[in-house]
C-alpha cells in the first residue's frame, strides 16, 4: 500500500472512530435516566449526601476508583486531576472509592491530588451502581447524574479499562514503534 493511499484510510478510519465515539456517548444518555437514592458516603469532614456533591450544578460526575490497591485507578485518577478545574466547571465532579475515608485521604495527599474524594466504605452506592459485581472486588468507571428538583437520575456509566476514552495513555502509546506491549501503570517510576 503507497503512503498516501495509507494516510487516506487511516484519516477515514479515524473520523469513523469519533463518530462511532459520538454515536455510541449520545445512545448511553438515551437510556431511560434511572432514579437513585440520595445516598451517604464519607468524607474527610464527615457524612454527606449525593445530592451535596452537585455544588451547586444540575450534573454531577462521580469516577468509581476501585482505590489506592489499584495502579490503573491510580493513573486513572492522576489524569483527572489535571481536569478537575475543567470538569468542575460544567458539572460536580468527584471520585468514590471503597477504601475508609483515613486510607483514601493519605493516599490522595500522597499523590497530590486535589478534586474531592469520598468513600462507600461500608454502604450501598458502589455495590448499587454497579462498580462492585462481585464481593470485595469494585471495579472501575463513571457514572453521570442529573438533578432535578430534590430527586437524583443516573444518566450514564460506563467501565474504564484500557483504551477507554477516559485515559489518554494508551492511544499515544499505540501510537509507539512497538505499541503498548506489556506495558502497565506504576505507582512511581525512575
Amino acid at each position: 500500500m503507497t503512503p498516501p493511499t495509507l494516510n487516506r484510510r487511516i484519516s477515514t478510519l479515524e473520523r469513523q472512530l469519533v463518530r462511532a465515539q459520538q454515536r455510541l456517548a449520545e445512545l448511553k444518555r438515551r437510556r431511560p435516566s434511572e432514579l437513585v437514592s440520595d445516598y451517604e458516603l464519607a468524607g474527610p469532614r464527615g457524612a454527606v449526601r449525593l445530592s451535596a456533591l452537585f455544588h451547586g450544578k444540575k450534573d454531577l460526575i462521580v469516577i468509581h476508583n476501585m482505590g489506592r490497591q489499584c495502579r490503573y485507578c491510580t493513573m486513572w485518577a492522576d489524569g483527572f486531576n489535571g481536569l478537575r478545574a475543567h470538569l468542575a466547571d460544567r458539572a460536580g465532579f468527584v471520585v468514590v472509592s471503597p477504601d475508609p475515608v483515613r486510607v483514601q485521604q493519605r493516599f490522595a495527599k500522597s499523590r497530590g491530588w486535589e478534586f474531592l474524594f469520598y468513600s462507600g466504605h461500608g454502604g450501598t452506592f458502589i455495590k448499587d451502581m454497579g462498580f462492585l459485581p462481585k464481593p470485595d472486588e469494585p471495579w472501575p468507571g463513571v457514572s453521570t447524574f442529573r438533578r432535578r428538583g430534590r430527586k437524583i437520575y443516573r444518566i450514564a456509566r460506563a467501565g474504564f479499562g484500557p483504551f477507554d476514552p477516559f485515559c489518554p495513555v494508551w492511544p499515544l502509546f499505540a501510537l509507539l514503534h512497538r505499541g503498548v506491549g506489556n506495558w502497565v501503570p506504576q505507582y512511581k517510576y525512575r
